[in-house]
């Protein structure tokens, strides 16, 4: 009879084993992302990939909240974080740390996702990926500070995703092609 895994089959890492673990040299960026519900769920996607960090830019919330943690359900405790007033001026420091900057926008000369990370030039580097607001996407200033532009290939009759659906896509592909052993 076939059953679920319980926790304890999973192997699961604790938050102190997740802290200490080799993480993937991806960080998260949020450009003004308004709902909670959102940030939650980049934090629940973040751990399942081991994100090494998320920043929150402007507007977005920060931990601890009770709306965060609904979705996050107890991931803003496992991933690092930290809060920036201004995602530019967030985005600068990371390129002078050596980080690759790509926003996901739909961009005259975006790429789609899927390409190897030796055709993204992402190859034993870092890498950031700015998410933006929810009806405005990735600022402008943000956009001209970044290396590149990623669009997630779209079929259908919209031309974007939400924030947090968008950001599982993006990280997973960044697993496949960053991942650390696991």
């Amino acid at each position: 009879m076939t059953h679920k895994l319980t926790t304890e089959e999973m192997h699961r890492l604790t938050v102190e084993e997740f802290r200490e673990s080799e993480k993937l040299p991806l960080t998260v960026v949020l450009d003004n992302v308004r709902s909670l519900n959102n940030i939650g769920s980049v934090f629940r996607t973040s751990d399942a990939f081991r994100v090494e960090h998320i920043a929150l830019c402007g507007i977005t919330a920060t931990p601890p909240h009770r709306e965060i943690h609904k979705t996050a359900l107890g991931a803003e405790e496992s991933v690092a974080w930290s809060y920036h007033e201004d995602t530019a001026e967030c985005v600068r420091a990371l390129k002078e740390q050596g980080y690759k900057v790509y926003a996901v926008e739909i961009a005259h000369d975006s790429v789609k996702l899927g390409m190897s990370n030796e055709e993204l030039g992402i190859e034993g580097q870092p890498v950031a990926i700015v998410f933006g607001n929810e009806l405005e996407g990735v600022r402008e200033d943000v956009m001209e500070l970044c290396d590149g532009f990623l669009e997630i290939p779209q079929t259908g009759t919209k031309h974007s995703l939400n924030v947090s659906c968008a950001a599982a896509i993006v990280i997973w592909e960044m697993f496949k092609q960053l991942r650390v052993n696991s």
